[in-house]
């Protein structure tokens, strides 16, 4: 009888040898966070040297309001969706930003908006386009995911699609800012000077574009309740043309939320996060190679995306509450909050 119980401790031992050893991320079941949210405000050539202490202020400032708007609703108990919509709606309000009421003007001197909105839980999604009078582009994309059986809704049909769903639409002249108008015209002009040189290189796009911020905003948010939600919102590029849209109301490119992995909200230079499918990719890496947060992002943003020569960052959260600011810019303005209610407020990569 001895013998037998021997024999069957020695196979238990040897069982447990033979087993993969966890990694101490496997190990580590336990949340980082019950509720978290994080934000962004754009990223590029954001430099301390040019930015004028009142300016710094006023960004910070604005960054801290908005993130304080989405951290009261998930301590409070809501829903994370909620939480984005509300935090991005303080960006779209404020000219600081590119985005609502900062949007930049395209080369007919007009605003065209986009914005997308995921749910994390259902997979759900929704976005516009290309829109010229709705006041709020992100809770209109939400308002896509909720009340229709559409994910993308453009230009005059998103419009009506609004009105019908009783969301504000203003005079697009809501949209205008002096600042962003005198950079269109100083961009019009160096493409004149380009065009008269027999350039032929002057483009639809920003030609200072690796010179200059992007003004996207978004905001990634988890729930007490484990749901991730992710949402952005942009008035695009500066002389844009053709109706040209980015990667903001794409989703996979701009945005995109899974329960199982992260939420991810991107900002930069729009062609190249549609070719590399950058939110998605974060979480594809996640799911389908075991990465961390931290691995996939940087993966994405300082390999991928750079070796094809795009710029700008994105930041996520994922499941866990663990959170991610990446970029391969000077600078993006950025924040987040942790369910103790510490603050991150931060412009320069530093």
């Amino acid at each position: 009888m001895k013998n037998i119980h021997y024999l069957f401790s020695l196979l238990l031992v040897l069982s447990a040898c033979n087993q993969p050893k966890k990694t101490s991320k496997e190990q580590n079941n336990v949340p980082v966070n019950e509720f978290a949210i994080i934000i962004h405000g754009g990223a590029g050539t954001i430099l301390k040297k040019n930015m004028t202490p009142e300016k710094e202020a006023a960004y910070k400032a604005k960054l801290e309001e908005a993130i304080r708007t989405g951290y009261e609703i998930l301590k409070n108990g809501g829903s994370s969706g909620d939480a984005v919509v509300k935090t991005i709606q303080v960006m779209e309000e404020s000219p600081l930003f590119n985005a609502g009421k900062g949007a930049v003007f395209t080369h007919d001197g007009t605003n065209e908006l986009d914005a997308s909105f995921m749910d994390g839980k259902t997979l759900n999604a929704g976005a516009v386009a290309g829109v010229k009078d709705i006041k709020s582009p992100i809770e209109a994309a939400r308002r896509v995911m909720t009340n229709s059986d559409h994910v993308m809704l453009s230009g005059a049909g998103a419009s009506q699609f609004a009105k019908e769903q009783g969301l504000e639409i203003v005079d697009p002249s809501y949209f205008y800012t002096e600042k962003r108008f005198n950079s269109l015209q100083k961009i019009k002009d160096k493409e004149k000077t380009e065009l008269d040189h027999n350039d032929k290189k002057a483009a639809f796009y920003d030609v200072d574009i690796k010179n200059s911020k992007f003004g996207t905003v978004g905001c990634v948010a988890l729930d007490k309740d484990g749901n991730i939600s992710a949402g952005t919102s942009t008035g695009g590029m500066t002389n844009k043309r053709w109706g040209r849209i980015g990667d903001s109301p794409i989703i996979g490119s701009g945005t995109y939320a899974n329960n199982n992995t992260c939420g991810v909200s991107s900002t930069g230079w729009g062609e190249y996060f549609i070719r590399t499918q950058v939110a998605y990719d974060i979480s594809a890496q996640m799911e389908y190679l075991h990465k961390s947060l931290k691995e996939a992002t940087k993966d994405v943003i300082q390999n991928k995306l750079t070796k094809l020569g795009g710029t700008g960052g994105v930041i996520a959260l994922d499941k866990k509450g663990n959170m991610s600011f990446e970029f391969n810019t000077a600078g993006m303005y950025r924040a987040s909050m942790n369910d103790k209610g510490d603050l991150i407020v931060k412009i320069y990569a530093d």
